[in-house]
Order: structure tokens, then sequence, then C-alpha cells
């Protein structure tokens, strides 16, 4: 009996670990600053669990029972939980309360598991062996949970998979008790039905998980979802109509056919065409290719080095006909290097200097993403940049969150950037902001660009270079790696959007 309820301590642990975890991902690609929702749900997990503590003194008779009970609960409600939270979000005007108020439940069911087994576990040794042996358990299955939940859990069966596996882990472990120690137990036969129906009910949606995270998604986007994949850094989601093919990024949108011509040609020409004689480009970032099939147009680029996280998004951009048709196959050109790594870790080893480079991160929606437009990190780009070279950086909506876009432009200058501020209008997304940076203040805008361009010339390049007073300067604080500022501007100023 004690090593079994040893055992169970292990997997109490780990399960509980993983809901808590899976809980913070989903919130962070639902709604978006990663570190606030980890230390929120943290927060709420771990208080709850303090409650579910508290009130396990008001069980007296039947303790094991009473655990075999809260164990099958455990496993029903963790596992099930990624599922509602994906189907509700769509519906839900306070989705937040109902994301909270399911970690709460939770937590308090996990909280009640450790005291109840501490107090079957009491006569059977020593208080000093009972509290080491049960929390030695403990520990260890939180460490196998925090290893195997980004490594292996996430990137082969996703959120939904993983809450439903853990949940039939759970009530399995409730299950074998019940059978071992049924003469014990004064209701074990209807436990014991308990449990099996609540594992046969959980291994339907394990089964079912992607049809379950289709009907979620085809709530979420109003277009036909025709490519899905949850890799170990995001959630890829295209979608296409009639007119347009679109592609998500954890339930952001990245870009749309219609339209990312007027994005992309702004991003690349206003710079790259001001050089004259332009050989060695970097991308950081851009794993759509659609900054690579700009930068192709140019006959003096001999060498493009792209840096993007996810090799899964590179992957797919390569391969797949209708994208290999919109970015004109430019990752099979000869002048394409293409690098999947950390972009922020990669260019602070790269000793080579670039005469052009092209910075098209996601919006500084979190810290991870927020790094990459911090002090440091510029200062480091400052050093890869040719002398006479051009940056450029892909800074969010001057209009929608002006004080974002400034930040950007300041924290560019405080690395010691000259920097020249512009803005488009792309229809999907709205007026759309961007930040040449250079070393030399001798930035004329182009007289020739390349052939065949939809939107960009030299009246069109002029025009995008003045702001109107609604979306003119502010002063903004510089975003520096240890306080990320520009999250907390951005997070503010979308929320008010939204």
């Amino acid at each position: 009996m004690k090593l079994l309820l040893l055992i169970s301590v292990f997997v109490v642990a780990t399960c509980g670990l993983i809901y808590e975890l899976v809980a913070g991902t989903l919130a962070s690609y639902l709604l978006g600053d990663s570190v606030t929702q980890f230390s929120i749900i943290i927060g709420v997990y771990l208080f709850s669990m303090g409650i579910g503590s508290w009130l396990s003194r008001f069980f007296e008779r039947n303790l094991l029972g009473w655990f075999i009970q809260v164990e099958i609960l455990v496993g029903a409600v963790g596992g099930v939980s990624s599922t509602l939270l994906f189907l509700l979000f769509p519906y839900a005007e306070s989705f937040r309360v109902i994301l909270y108020l399911l970690v709460g439940l939770t937590g308090t069911l996990v909280g009640l598991e450790i005291p109840l087994l501490l107090r079957i576990l009491k006569d059977r040794y020593e208080f000093r062996d009972l509290v080491s042996r049960v929390f030695t358990f403990d520990y260890i299955g939180a460490l196998l949970a925090s290893v195997i939940f980004p490594l292996i859990l996430v990137p082969f069966l996703g959120l939904i998979r993983t809450s439903f596996l853990f949940g039939i882990l759970n009530v399995l472990v409730a299950l074998l008790i019940c059978f071992r120690f049924a003469e014990d137990i004064p209701w074990s036969k209807y436990l014991k039905t308990f449990a099996i129906l609540t594992i046969a009910g959980l291994l339907i949606g394990f089964v079912s998980a992607d049809k379950l995270m289709r009907i979620s998604e085809n709530a979420t986007y109003p277009d036909k979802i025709i490519f899905a994949k949850s890799t170990p850094y995001q959630r890829l989601i295209l979608t296409k109509n009639d007119h347009e093919l679109r592609l998500y990024l954890n339930g952001n949108l990245q870009f749309s056919s219609a339209d990312e011509y007027r994005y992309h040609e702004a991003l690349i020409h206003p710079g790259l065409a001001a050089l004259p004689n332009p050989k060695n480009v970097l991308v950081l970032g851009g794993g759509d290719g659609l900054a690579l099939r700009e930068i192709l147009k140019y006959p003096s680029v001999t060498s493009i080095t792209l840096v993007d996280l996810d090799p899964e998004m590179t992957s797919l951009f390569t391969n797949n006909k209708m994208l290999t048709s919109l970015n004109q196959n430019s990752f099979k050109a000869k002048q394409v290097k293409v690098i999947n790594g950390d972009a922020f870790v990669w260019l602070k080893k790269e000793q080579k200097q670039y005469d052009f480079i092209a910075i098209d991160f996601p919006d500084p929606a979190n810290y991870s993403v927020g790094k990459l437009y911090t002090k440091t990190f510029y200062d480091v780009l400052y050093n890869v940049l040719s002398p006479d070279g051009i940056a450029v950086v892909q800074s969010t909506s001057p209009y929608f969150a002006r004080s974002s876009f400034w930040c950007i432009n300041r924290t560019l200058k405080e690395s010691g950037f000259t920097t020249i501020p512009y803005h488009v209008n792309v229809p999907s997304f709205g007026e759309w902001g961007y930040t040449l940076a250079m070393k030399k203040n001798n930035y004329r805008i182009p007289d020739k660009f390349p052939e065949g361009l939809r939107y960009i010339d030299k009246q069109e390049c002029a025009g995008i270079m003045k702001f109107p007073r609604d979306i003119g300067f502010i002063e903004t604080e510089v975003n520096r790696l240890n306080n990320q500022v520009l999250v907390h501007y951005f997070e503010n100023e979308w929320s008010a959007v939204q």
C-alpha cells in the first residue's frame, strides 16, 4: 500500500504541474504577454492549492475513499480544461474570469490531495520519513513535468491531447487504488464505475482532439482553415476564402495575400533601393519568405542570410505550393541561406557586417519577443550593420499603438542610430509603421526602384515619411532589457483597441 500511495504522489505532482503549464501556455497563446499570464496563473493555482489544503481538515472519515474521489475529479477537470477554454474563447466576454476560475478549481482539488495522503500514510511511517518521502516524490514529479512539457508534450501532442492524457493518468491511479483496497473503501463499486466512465470520456476526448481543435478554431477564424499546426514556438494557422489567404501565428494575423505586397514593399524598398550597390543582406524573422521575394529583385545582392526561430515556419513556406507561389520560391534562391535559431543569441555571435538588414519580427506582445526590440539588441545590431548600411525595423502601428511605435524609434536612437520613421496603410492591418536605422545621416529617397512594384515609388516614398498630428512624435521611455517598457505600452494600447 505504501509504495502505491507514494507513486500516486508522483502522479499527482506531475499531473498538477502539467495542468498549470497547459493553462499558462494556452493563456499566452490566446491573451498574449506570457509573463503576465504565467505569473497570474501560478499565483491563482498556488493560492487555490492553499485553499484545498485548508479544506482537507474537514475530511475526517474514509480518507482513502475521499482521496480517490478527489483524484477522479482532478483528472476530469484537468483533462477537459484546455478543450473548454479553447471552445469558450470565441464566445466568452469575460474569458479571463473563466480561465482563472478553472485554474482555481483545479488548484483547490490538487491542494486537497497531498494533505489527505499524508493523513492516510501517517500510521505507516514516522513523521520525518513520511514528510521526506512524500515531498521527494512530489518534487521529482514536478521536475519531470517541467522537462517533458516543452520538449515532448507540446510539440508532439499539443495542449488538448496533453490535458486529456494526464487526466486519464490521474484517474487510472485512482482506479488502481480503488481495486487494490476495495475492501477498505465503503463505496468502492461506485468509485470504480465513476473512474471507468471518466476514463472512457477522457479517451474519447483524446482521440477526438484534432476535431475539437478544429471546432474551436473554426469558431475563432472567419474563413476556412486549410492548415493548422502547433510547433514548440507557436500555433500556425492558414485560412483561405475566395479572395485571400491569411496566416495567423498564435491567433494574430501576420499577413493577407490580398495586400501583403503593400507591407513587404514598404518594408524593403525605401531602405534597400537607397543603397548604391548592396551585396550582403540579413533578414531577421520573415519566415514566410515574402521579404526575401522583394530583396531578390536586386541583382547586386549576392548573399541573403535569413534567421527565423521556427523551422516549421520556414519549411512550410519552402515546400507548400500555394505558399511558394506567393513568395515566388524565394527560399530556393541560390543567394539565400536559412538559419533556424534565436535571433537574439545568433546576432551576438555574428562577426560579419551587412549592407542591409530587414527586421520583420512579430509585434512585441510578450517579453520573449520584446527582448528583440531592446537597446541591448539594437546595440548588437549596430555592430553588424556596415558603416554605410541601412536597417529597417517593423515597428507596429503608429495609429493604434502610438507610444509603442515611438518607443522603438527612441530605443534605436539610444543605440546610436540615425532614424527615419515612416508609415503606410495596409488594409488588413490599418496604418502600419516602420523605422529606417543607419549610422550616418545621409539618407536620400531613392530615384529608382525595381520594376514591377505595385505600391512603392518615389512619390509614395516621400509621402509615407510625413506624419499627421494624430500619429506624430511623442516622448517615450527607452525599451531596456531589464524593464521591457515597450511590452507594457503595447499591451495597454492594443487592449484598448480590442
